[in-house]
């Protein structure tokens, strides 16, 4: 009979209780460049502090940093962090991890909410307010791109790009890409990858599908940014996400988390777009 419940260890034999700091991090004055998870950062929209882990797609997902008691977390927002790999179910413990969509004051409210969880929303939204009262925080507006620029330019907000024989899907506009390096200053260079002195990718329509998945749309094609026709040390600076400068320096240590996303027809299909940017929209007046 076994007495691994008795014992208070998992199957596997190790401990079964809370670890408030089970994951490796980076520190920022390190001039290494190891493997991280639980990279720190802000909620753009509420300003608390999330803690960025990857699922086992390889998706990004935004985690409360502290562990909860999982009677108080609803079983459906239950995660657990395993080797640095975010999990969305129970590992069994008496703690868990919540996704931080579940808590960010700026967002509806899921439903059903354990008074637990209602009182952490709270407290959450008296952080939010102090920040907004203070001028710490600007919420991103909808609408950060102006109307004649968007319908002339056609720029996406979130480009499809072609990469190491990869399609990923990048976090911000291609020009906008900033680089995760850190400075000697020990701050985040704030160089672009799109560099006018190293080569640029071309934009071209390509068949909305990745290969492993069915078309998103039924014989539709899509715009990306192409980078395949550059070296193999290029599109190694670009997966890297580092300017010309710090793809040459390689002991400097990175400060943020690379922001590619393998791109799914089927999850992201409202990025894909069948025009190409650099293609003008001309507006046609009808004549009286």
């Amino acid at each position: 009979m076994s007495s691994t419940a008795s014992s208070g260890r998992r199957w596997d034999g190790t401990p079964a209780r809370p670890h408030r700091h089970r994951a490796l991090r980076v520190a920022p004055d390190s001039l290494t460049r190891l493997v991280r998870s639980a990279q720190s950062s802000r909620c753009r929209d509420c300003g608390n502090r999330i803690d960025w882990y990857t699922r086992t797609d390889n998706r990004p997902v935004s985690l409360h940093p502290h562990e909860l008691d999982a009677t108080t977390v609803p079983a459906a927002s239950r995660w657990h962090v395993s080797s640095g790999i975010a999990h969305p179910a129970d590992d069994g413990t008496p703690w868990c991890r919540i996704p931080h969509l579940a808590l960010c004051p700026a967002r509806p409210a899921p439903t059903p909410l354990t008074p637990q969880i209602a009182a952490l929303r709270r407290h959450l939204a008296l952080h939010t307010r102090r920040l907004l009262d203070t001028g710490t925080l600007t919420p991103p507006t909808s609408d950060t791109i102006p109307p004649a620029t968007a319908l002339e330019s056609c720029r996406p907000a979130r480009p499809i790009v072609l990469l190491l024989h990869t399609r990923y899907l990048a976090a911000q506009p291609i020009d906008t890409i900033q680089c995760v390096a850190q400075t000697r200053r020990r701050h985040r260079c704030t160089h672009p990858l799109l560099s006018p002195s190293a080569p640029a990718g071309t934009w071209t329509l390509v068949p909305a599908t990745t290969g492993r998945r069915q078309l998103a749309r039924t014989g539709g094609l899509m715009a990306a940014y192409d980078l395949t026709h550059l070296t193999y040390a290029e599109q190694l600076r670009w997966r890297h996400q580092r300017c010309p400068h710090h793809a040459a320096t390689p002991g400097a240590a990175d400060l943020a988390l690379a922001e590619w996303e393998p791109f799914d027809p089927l999850l992201h299909h409202q990025h894909i777009h069948n025009r190409l940017p650099t293609t003008a929209r001309h507006r046609t007046q009808a004549r009286a």
